[in-house]
């Protein structure tokens, strides 16, 4: 299995004949390497409607055939743009062809804003527990810490967690190494931080602070591709 940031919070996996791209966001993102006409994708997912989650879904999907997994209104909400969904909701599972995908709970906003300027409720912000290759792979999207991230540890021994950092719109540093040991994941890589002045943080102390609590910590750099072996193998 291999994983690729794109920075943000954006998240390629690919495992076997599959690829799936999570919370693409691509186009404007000032750190990322890739255009959106060069990822190949076989599913999508998002974990709410924000734009820097979901701004090149679309174009991915339609240039890919590829369905946009989300939680019930934004799935709606793609579809009516033309292009296939898969309909999810928190606390669902469903065996895909490239593995299970369970929705988790994430606190957040989760809205769209029209071609009028108008804010449009998407419903819920999600997570992703995602079973591929025997791995559980924990995608947060964007979230505070919630007490139920303890629950989600002992719910099944997860791998690899991908949790925000940036602060101010989700969990700064200190929660989300609360969350990580909570989670008592394996290696935690931190997301959603450094796109932006307003989530300017530091990855490198974030996983030397995780590392003070015996905790594995992974900083990826935009464009960066590694196996998940090497991913739980090195400190960093």
């Amino acid at each position: 299995m291999l994983i690729r940031y794109h920075g943000h919070s954006c998240i390629q996996i690919m495992t076997g004949e599959s690829s799936i791209i999570l919370d693409p966001f691509l186009t404007g993102n000032p750190v990322a390497v890739t255009r959106p006409e060069q990822i190949q994708a076989h599913y999508v997912l998002l974990t709410h409607g924000h734009t820097d989650h979901i701004t090149d879904a679309v174009a991915i999907a339609k240039q890919n055939n590829a369905p946009i997994i989300a939680a019930e209104e934004l799935a709606l909400h793609m579809g009516k743009q033309g292009v296939d969904v898969e309909i999810m909701n928190i606390g669902g599972e469903w065996n895909f062809d490239f593995g299970k995908v369970y929705v988790t709970p994430a606190l957040h906003s989760s809205s769209v804003t029209d071609t009028s300027g108008e804010s449009l409720s998407m419903g819920v912000s999600v997570g992703f527990l995602l079973t591929i290759e025997d791995y559980t792979i924990y995608y947060a999207g964007d979230t505070g810490l919630f007490g139920d991230m303890k629950w989600l540890g002992e719910r099944q021994p997860i791998d690899l967690a991908f949790l925000p950092i940036g602060d101010r719109f989700t969990m700064g540093p200190s929660d989300a190494i609360t969350a990580a040991q909570w989670l008592q994941a394996k290696c935690v890589v931190p997301i959603h931080f450094n796109t932006f002045p307003a989530i300017r943080q530091d990855g490198r102390d974030f996983t030397n602070r995780l590392a003070a609590q015996g905790i594995q910590g992974r900083v990826m750099e935009p464009g960066q591709t590694l196996t998940i072996k090497q991913i739980l193998a090195q400190r960093g």
